[in-house]
């Protein structure tokens, strides 16, 4: 309301200046209309008794003619002869004197286009800060967005999968709603605490649910908001947000993606003056230069935890560091129910079955599955989502959308068959190997065709045999190309790059080779300026390292090739499965692999497919960017 009086305001005084500018336009224009002829013809039509009346302003003098026409001229001083001219041939005349100036005209007629232009300025500089109090002065206000108890709903029911967490901050909660608690033995509660995880792991969740068990004032800020251009601006906005803060206290102030604002300093382009820096140090000096017993608690999330200088980390600003990491089997299925409650679920679906098949997942990414599932439902005109949607919804985050309507030639459906049967196979021959859940030569997203794993049990750490299974079956399908279709195509080139990879991995990282023993070979903490690992092993080194690695694909190349040439029937009626059904299953893989007929597919195209006649002619292979997941 405030905004719009003061543009009206503004809109009426520019509106006044103008009607003053006009006015005083109109009074040098009187004589409109009239036609400007020389001082001395004018004394002509005097003595020739042509005129009838004149008006004598100053300067301008104006003359009604005998035929009523009107004509004007301009003398610099008045001439006492033409007044007795007139007196002489008996015309009619008066004399006025010329009207004065006043001084705010003079300024406003001087001084009207420069302020004019400093008032579109202003104007500007208001919409390019979004307006709002102050405007173009506001630079120095927090961006801070409060929220109070009576907007904030979210409590600890609402958070899920993290339940070590919860109890770290549950101190916080018991502090806001009775500081005296703690008081009382001599304690003090934590001033600040980060919190540390993966993306969508529900760190900002977690911080509302804080302020919503408290019922206390929440200010939520990213890091990114205290940075501008303008240098001082950041370090006003830190001042402005804990003044605001300490208003409302007690209360909670929630800073995200922290590592914005927090990076070690000295580390920036500008030195240590540079804008970024100095908001830190403001940071620095009011986390731990507010009270106690102020009830200001301030709470930041961050992913990037190893990048966050030292002295913010240090007791006394954020005391307490917790961790919000990715949910297991049980955390998971707890986050599924949470979001379940809020779209109505079919008697089949069961949140149990659904944890076990997403490893992985984080929370934003559950939340995304089960609003993908009911997305499928509503398309389908169901009302109820049932377990299908959720295993449709799971295939296209994890594969991709499906590609329906690519058309492929029939040879390149066969190359792309055999190619994650070579996976398939593989990874269902080695006994380390990650189950085969599904497998699919449906195009989906950029790839042509997928082979599908997926854990028994949540992956915490990594061991050797594994790796080099991992490895073997990554080779799948390129040795399939070259055993049942006699040509090399390049869909195996992502699958040569993961292999690669993870076999210099092993042998420069984690110390898995006999011949190379446990030293480090690659020193990824020491980054170089534009980014990557800086070489830190002599030139003879690196070439027993890339010895080393090439010895590794090689065996795991030979041994993939061996199972392969062993096990050609199941390779054979695996493609032929894929062909007929686009997409197997665990159940069908395992009918495959016990040398019996693959049953029917529980969903899907129940039929099998026939190819469109004369649609096997010769044409090139096209990638298949297939991996197993």
């Amino acid at each position: 309301m405030n905004n719009m009086f003061s543009k009206s305001a503004i809109w009426v005084v520019v509106a006044l200046l103008l009607f003053m500018l006009f006015r005083q336009f109109d009074n040098h224009n009187v004589a409109g209309g009239s036609k400007s002829i020389a001082y001395s013809e004018l004394l002509d039509d005097v003595k020739a008794r042509r005129i009838k009346e004149v008006l004598i302003e100053g300067p301008n003098i104006t003359a009604t003619r005998t035929d009523d026409s009107k004509v004007r001229a301009t003398a610099t001083l008045l001439d006492r002869g033409l007044v007795g001219d007139l007196r002489d041939a008996g015309i009619r005349f008066d004399i006025k004197p010329p009207e004065e100036t006043s001084f705010l005209q003079t300024v406003i007629i001087s001084w009207f286009p420069f302020l004019l232009l400093i008032g579109v300025w202003i104007f500007f500089m208001r919409q390019m800060q979004g307006g709002g109090k102050g405007g173009a002065f506001s630079f120095g206000k927090s961006k801070a967005r409060m929220m109070d108890e009576t907007n904030n709903t979210v409590t600890f029911a609402d958070v899920a999968g993290c339940d070590e967490a919860k109890e770290e901050v549950n101190e916080i909660v018991d502090f806001l709603k009775d500081p005296t608690k703690f008081q009382k033995l001599g304690g003090r509660i934590p001033r600040g605490v980060l919190m540390v995880g993966p993306p969508g792991t529900g760190k900002t969740l977690l911080a509302r649910a804080i302020a919503g068990e408290a019922k206390v004032p929440f200010f939520s800020i990213s890091g990114s908001d205290f940075v501008e251009m303008f240098v001082g601006v950041g370090a006003s906005r830190v001042r402005d947000m804990f003044e605001n803060a300490k208003k409302h206290s007690p209360c909670i102030i929630f800073i995200d993606e922290i590592d914005a604002v927090g990076r070690h300093r000295g580390a920036g382009m500008g030195g240590g003056n540079d804008e970024r820096e100095q908001t830190l140090n403001q940071l620095l000096v009011e986390m731990d230069g507010f009270e106690a017993s102020s009830g200001v608690i301030v709470v930041a999330a961050t992913n990037r935890a190893d990048v966050l200088d030292k002295a913010l980390l240090r007791p006394g600003r954020f005391d307490r560091q917790v961790m919000v990491g990715l949910p297991d089997i049980r955390g998971r299925e707890q986050i599924l129910n949470v979001h379940m409650r809020k779209v109505p679920i079919g008697a089949d679906v069961k949140a149990d079955i659904l944890a076990r098949g997403t490893p992985g997942f984080s929370g934003a990414d559950l939340a995304n599955l089960v609003n993908e599932a009911a997305l499928f439902a509503a398309r389908r005109s169901k009302r109820l989502v049932e377990m299908s949607d959720f295993e449709d919804a799971k295939d296209k985050i994890y594969m991709g959308p499906e590609r329906k309507s690519m058309v492929m030639r029939e040879e390149e459906r066969r190359n792309t068959a055999y190619h994650e049967s070579g996976h398939a196979v593989i990874a269902k021959l080695l006994p380390k190997a990650d189950p085969v859940h599904k497998v699919t030569i449906m195009p989906r997203g950029y790839a042509l065709g997928l082979t599908w794993q997926l854990p028994e049990h949540d992956v915490l750490s990594g061991y050797k045999d594994k790796m080099l299974e991992e490895i073997s079956i990554l080779f799948g399908g390129r040795i399939a190309e070259e055993l049942f279709v006699g040509q090399m195509s390049t869909g195996a080139s992502n699958d040569f790059s993961r292999a690669t990879k993870l076999a210099r991995s092993m042998v420069t990282r984690f110390g898995m080779s006999d011949s190379m023993g446990v030293m480090v070979y690659e020193d990824s903490e020491n980054e170089g300026f534009f980014g990557g690992a800086t070489k830190t092993i002599s030139e003879a080194t690196q070439q027993k390292v890339d010895a080393e690695i090439r010895s590794i694909l090689d065996t795991q190349y030979a041994l993939s090739r061996r199972l392969l040439e062993e096990n050609r029937d199941k390779v054979e009626k695996m493609t032929q499965a894929l062909l007929d059904w686009e997409t197997i299953d665990a159940d069908q893989i395992n009918d495959i692999m016990a040398g019996n007929e693959p049953r029917e597919p529980k969903s899907g195209v129940l039929t099998k497919r026939t190819p469109p006649p004369g649609d096997s002619g010769p044409g090139g292979v096209s990638p298949n960017a297939t991996a197993p997941a």
